[in-house]
């Protein structure tokens, strides 16, 4: 894949000309996860980085949904032409997932820089439609994985390079949360794989704990299509709905390596998700929510750090404005939508029995017990639901025999 318009110089001619004053950005979806955005864009405005030019919502928001001191954005439900009367230069997608790749070719196709919200799409086949739309337009795109903006990546891959753990044996990923059964009510597509005949797959490990994932790959140095040569899966779920709520995952590198990234929305006590490097003389563990390292090693006692984090719409501004680096082009997330492909294109999800979870309707929520423990049990050792020992659990293996760029996928 090209990687024009993602790294270097790309795209910097277009606005050298607002250099040093805020750059106009239209968020599309401004609600649910939106708000976020709204939140963050308020907060790079008052720091004169960027100014919300417009909001692209079905039904307009109203001025009490608009944090205080973002003015009055123009707002439309049609996205193009947002984009041309506001002449934004950078647009923020947190759409349904569905709707990511025609939204980021409306956008590129009038020279519009993205921050497009992960997963960046619900298919390998329709990724390389994104991906190389954007890249024929020569527009930087950065996917929204924010735990990649955080200065501990680049630091922990120094520890490794450096040896400090020996070698890397393999890399582990653990979330443990909890979503109400409101959750999957939230929006029509929530908790499904497919709606109206279109892919959502809109499960733990594709969207809420989709970080992990692409976290774990990162650190693993497996980020490329090609640094994948195997896929198995155990998807299940206790609430009622198609997608997965309590899943794992393992990748087989071209290197040798094994990932396996375990995720539960039923868990008995949620806690913050982690990355673990596990190592020939240690390991490195890494809560990507906190910014937070704990480095174990023979010989020495544990050592923790704490660092600080870039983010990804002021690093796109950065790179677009001054060239600095951009964090996550689509090239890096490649071997994560091989992930996403594997579970599409995986049988359905397996009902969990009424006796393997319990409903808590003070909570109104579903949980697991021992789904806790198990979860860090499959990133501790990087074995499977199934081979730990969970009676429900059914693997599920990918060949992977196609090539990562046939749009049949990368299964079989």
């Amino acid at each position: 894949m090209s990687d024009a318009g993602t790294t270097g110089t790309a795209g910097i001619a277009d606005v050298t000309g607002i250099a040093g004053t805020a750059v106009p950005v239209v968020l599309a979806g401004a609600r649910g996860h939106g708000r976020w955005h709204l939140d963050n864009i308020r907060r790079l405005q008052d720091k004169g980085i960027v100014r919300l030019a417009g909001v692209c919502e079905l039904t307009p928001l109203t001025a009490a949904e608009l944090p205080e001191g973002l003015g009055a954005p123009e707002q439309s439900a049609d996205f193009g032409a947002l984009l041309d009367s506001t002449g934004a230069r950078i647009a923020v997608v947190c759409t349904p997932i569905p709707t990511h790749t025609d939204l980021a070719l409306t956008a590129a196709r009038r020279g519009v820089h993205l921050l497009l919200e992960k997963p960046p799409a619900p298919s390998y086949a329709e990724f390389r439609r994104m991906a190389d739309g954007v890249a024929e337009a020569a527009v930087a795109c950065q996917i929204g994985f924010q735990s990649l903006g955080s200065h501990a990546v680049p630091a922990i891959r120094r520890l490794i390079g450096d040896g400090v753990i020996g070698e890397v044996t393999g890399v582990g990923g653990a979330g443990a949360w909890a979503r109400a059964e409101a959750y999957y009510r939230r929006a029509p597509w929530a908790g499904k794989r497919r709606l109206n005949g279109v892919d959502v797959i809109d499960g733990a490990l594709t969207n809420p704990l989709a970080h992990a994932v692409a976290t774990a790959l990162a650190l693993a140095g497996a980020t490329r299509a090609e640094d994948v040569i195997g896929i198995e899966t155990e998807l299940a779920h206790a609430n009622a709905i198609e997608s997965d709520d309590t899943s794992c995952v393992r990748v087989s590198t071209a290197d040798g390596r094994r990932i396996v990234v375990a995720a539960t929305l039923c868990a008995e006590t949620p806690g913050d998700p982690y990355v673990v490097v596990h190592g020939s003389r240690g390991r490195i563990t890494y809560w990507y929510k906190q910014d937070r390292v704990l480095l174990q090693r023979a010989g020495h006692g544990p050592e923790e750090y704490e660092y600080g984090s870039t983010d990804l719409l002021e690093n796109l501004v950065e790179h677009l404005t001054d060239g600095a680096e951009l964090f996550v082009p689509p090239a890096v997330t490649e071997s994560f939508m091989r992930v996403v492909e594997a579970i599409r294109t995986a049988p359905d999800p397996v009902q969990l029995p009424d006796d393997a979870w319990q409903s808590l309707p003070d909570e109104d929520r579903r949980t697991v017990p021992g789904i806790d423990g198990l979860v860090a049990s499959a990133a501790d050792t990087l074995a499977l639901f199934s081979e730990l020992g969970a009676p429900w659990a059914a693997p599920t293996a990918h060949p992977q025999t196609a090539h990562p760029d046939d749009p049949k996928g990368v299964s079989t």
